[in-house]
């Protein structure tokens, strides 16, 4: 599976794929990742990506053209890929659609600046928008990674057990039970006794 982040800022999001799972699954060529920066398409003479917002309002927004454009090359490139946009005002992101989303061939993920994105590429160019919680980050970097992070989870073979993701919380809408390791007992703290037990329906 392919995943693509639209960014201004690409190593920001390349750091948190060179360690750990993710990037072992990029090794094994079970995920590949690749950057679009919107400053390489821009038009504009001073190389400028954003511009004040008209009707007033704190701040500056993200550009159309460098976007469209960005947005273009991507969809010449791989036209079924599938645009994601976060956005705080969006539909919460859930474990339903990272399932649903790790089916897909190519995501993309549309990163945000300043105070956010041109309505008008929004409204060209998602094929879904989604809001990882309600409250607000420098950037939609962060958020991207977290959906990216959920997705590849559920990708084949991402995870080296499958078992890991059959008992996790959200699995049949159920949250997963709290978790022990050694010792049994730990400066008077024991772990819960059903678990020493082994009731599972208890647990």
């Amino acid at each position: 599976m392919k995943f693509s982040f639209v960014t201004l800022f690409p190593n920001l999001v390349k750091g948190y794929f060179s360690e750990s799972i993710l990037k072992r699954a990029i090794e094994d060529d079970k995920i590949v990742i690749d950057f679009y920066n919107p400053r390489d398409f821009t038009t504009d003479k001073h190389n400028r990506v954003d511009a004040p917002m008209i009707g007033g309002g704190a701040g500056m927004l993200m550009t159309p053209q460098p976007l469209m454009d960005t947005l273009s090359k991507v969809k010449e490139e791989s036209p079924h890929a599938h645009i994601i946009f976060l956005s705080p005002v969006a539909k919460r992101f859930t474990q339903n659609d990272a399932k649903r989303l790790a089916k897909k061939e190519h995501v993309v993920f549309v990163s945000g600046r300043y105070e956010g994105i041109d309505e008008r590429v929004i409204e060209a160019q998602a094929d879904e928008l989604f809001s990882i919680g309600d409250f607000i980050l420098t950037g939609g970097e962060l958020a991207s990674m977290v959906v990216c992070d959920a997705i590849s989870r559920n990708v084949d073979a991402v995870l080296g057990n499958s078992d890991s993701l059959s008992v996790e919380s959200f699995e049949e809408s159920l949250l997963e039970a709290p978790s022990f390791t050694k010792p049994k007992n730990y400066e008077g703290n024991e772990v819960v006794s059903e678990f020493l037990k082994g009731n599972h329906s208890k647990i």
